[in-house]
């Protein structure tokens, strides 16, 4: 991320066009001023990226800037030039915020080295203003399991990390598609530099273009400062563009061009603007199958697919579901202060058979839950999973007093009835069959399909807290939803 505008505050002019015609050279926008005076007035009207300012000005002192700078809501950082003999003065300045300073006379080499240290200084800052955002993710880094699936997974990770190549990352929702890019990232020679990540299905469409791009002071209603983007902000690290399947034409066309020259233009800016970022995509369509009907471009789709990596469902890795579910027990019952012994036998069972539409989110939902509303020291029993083989209406958990009291001092039919958390019904949510009209077992996705549509209903078809509940996204509600619309009308 390069500095772009400049201000050369020094009431010497020989200084003033000597630090210009290095900062014209190397293509930089530069501003000039002889006095306090009419820094602020610059300052006031536009968005700079640094300051060289001289200590002494006929009409104040250097350090009077930098407290000026601070009021600004995107401050321009400032260096100080000084002779020898007010290093002093250099370093009181530092002191004050000054970012750093050169000794007059300078070289050319020592301005390249300056703009080099504020050019880093300043992605680092916004690099940290966008993570403190909370876009990155603080669930668990590692790729759990050691089913042949997996194994796999993880031995192409591996090979993939070293490389420069663009990466695919394919697979349902809640499969870890994320956990995969991540962990490309940390074994990845870029490991010490910046990993950001865009939610390109989160970001308004009227709003992506800048998210990823920038946008210039202006550029629009609302662009009251300029902007970096987000490709900007991963330069020399990585940026993960999840759920890329959702961006508009138009984007898709400006980020072919970004792949393919490595450079970006601002919205509203012509500047263009290098950039050296490794790109990981993810999606839960099938691109392919986007491509054949024109919903997503096949050259871009091409420069995407360079290393692709399909993230098995958990339907496919069973052997590690119990890995799994033992790993989240133990996670949430520390994050939420509710010890418990472990899993009854008869739920891992219940685990077991589950089909997971929702993947590996569904089954961090299915624990938790669990966790809270198991009695403190007990066992995860089957009724406490709200899984639909179980037969328990989702609405009303029945959880035993005490482990010990279950056996002698009360009653079989004792129970404390406690509502599961809100984001589900308050009643009770109907629960699928496994047997047809004709009693024949029904298939998977049929049973599935019974799931989806029962608990769809019991929230009183509001998707959001439907798809909440199943642990799967709304994008894949609205997709399942659409299968069922079809084969309806077949």
């Amino acid at each position: 991320m390069a500095i772009e505008k400049i201000i050369v505050l020094d009431d010497q002019p020989v200084i003033r066009k000597h630090l210009t015609e290095i900062f014209q050279r190397k293509n930089l926008l530069v501003a000039q001023a002889d006095g306090l005076a009419k820094a602020k007035e610059l300052v006031d009207k536009d968005d700079f990226d640094l300051i060289c300012a001289d200590v002494r000005l006929p009409d104040g002192d250097g350090s009077d800037m930098l407290e000026y700078c601070q009021l600004k809501s995107t401050p321009p950082l400032v260096a100080i030039m000084t002779a020898y003999a007010s290093v002093e003065s250099a370093v009181e300045c530092m002191k004050k915020g000054a970012f750093d300073y050169i000794i007059k006379p300078f070289s050319d080499d020592q301005v390249d080295v300056l703009l080099k240290k504020a050019a880093d200084f300043h992605q680092l800052v916004k690099v940290n203003q966008h993570l403190n955002q909370g876009s990155h993710s603080d669930t668990d880094q590692e790729i759990l399991g050691n089913s042949p699936p997996i194994q796999k997974l993880n031995d192409l990770i591996r090979k993939v990390a070293r490389t420069q190549a663009t990466v695919l990352i394919q697979g349902e929702s809640g499969t870890g598609k994320e956990l995969v890019a991540r962990s490309i990232f940390r074994n990845s020679t870029r490991s010490r530099q910046p990993f950001i990540t865009v939610n390109c299905a989160a970001i308004p469409e009227n709003l992506v273009e800048s998210e990823f791009f920038g946008h210039e002071k202006g550029s629009f209603t609302g662009a009251v400062s300029r902007r970096e983007g987000r490709f900007e902000l991963a330069h020399n690290g990585t940026i993960l563009l999840d759920e890329i399947s959702e961006i508009s034409p138009v984007v898709q066309s400006k980020l072919l061009r970004v792949l393919q020259e490595r450079e970006l233009e601002r919205v509203g800016g012509s500047r263009t603007i290098k950039v050296d970022t490794r790109v990981i995509a993810t999606t839960n369509r099938d691109l392919e199958q986007s491509v054949e009907k024109k919903e997503f471009r096949q050259d871009l789709f091409f420069r995407l697919n360079v290393v692709p990596i399909y993230v098995p469902t958990l339907r496919e890795r069973k052997s590690d579901i119990a890995l799994l579910a033992e790993t989240f027990m133990q996670r949430y019952a520390k994050k939420h202060g509710c010890p418990v012994c472990g899993f009854a036998k008869s739920s891992l069972e219940a685990l077991g058979k589950h089909s997971w539409p929702g993947n590996i989110r569904e089954l961090q939902n299915v624990v938790e839950r669990a966790v809270i509303l198991t009695p403190e020291g007990g066992y995860i029993e089957p009724e406490l999973l709200g899984l639909p083989h179980s037969q328990v209406p989702l609405g009303q958990i029945h959880i035993p007093l005490t482990r010990k009291s279950q056996a002698s001092e009360v009653s079989p039919s004792a129970v404390v009835e406690m509502p599961i958390r809100g984001d589900s019904p308050m009643v009770s949510s109907p629960t699928a069959s496994t047997l047809d009209k004709n009693d024949q077992i029904l298939p998977l996705d049929e049973l599935e399909k019974q799931h989806i549509l029962s608990t769809l209903q019991a929230f009183e078809q509001n998707r959001t807290r439907t798809a909440k509940h199943l642990g799967i996204s709304i994008r894949t509600l609205r997709n399942k939803l659409n299968e069922y619309q079809k084969s309806a009308e077949c």
